[in-house]
């Protein structure tokens, strides 16, 4: 996972217009929760994810592929940072009929990660 891209706006823009792919996503909100694989043993270590997470996914979940981790993905965000998409990149969302569970997924990935810029004084 070191070859991730940085977290600024034009990763977040780049994971909305589907510039980035979907494992990448993953690897980043991973990172973000606090997810690092050893490569030397093949484990993940989860010693940095908070207990709500590691508990219920021990193992990394595909927020892309699976709706269950995505609505906590949703829930974890802050009340006051759901918006931040259209409130500070002016994202207007996806059209009628050109979106599906995978892009509505990848814009709660960007929203989240959004927040976690916001939350953690990361300047976008």
């Amino acid at each position: 996972m070191s070859n991730l891209p940085p977290l600024t706006t034009e990763t977040i823009w780049a994971i909305l217009n589907e510039d980035i792919d979907d494992a990448t996503v993953n690897q980043l909100v991973w990172h973000c929760l606090g997810y690092r694989h050893d490569s030397s043993t093949g484990e993940w270590d989860t010693h940095q994810v908070a207990p709500e997470w590691r508990d219920e996914y021990p193992q990394p979940p595909d927020f892309i592929d699976s709706r269950p981790p995505t609505v906590k993905l949703t829930r974890s965000i802050p009340q006051e940072n759901k918006q931040l998409l259209k409130e500070k990149l002016g994202f207007k969302g996806y059209k009628i009929g050109e979106f599906g569970p995978r892009q509505t997924r990848r814009a709660t990935a960007a929203n989240w990660l959004l927040s976690y810029m916001q939350l953690n004084s990361i300047d976008f």
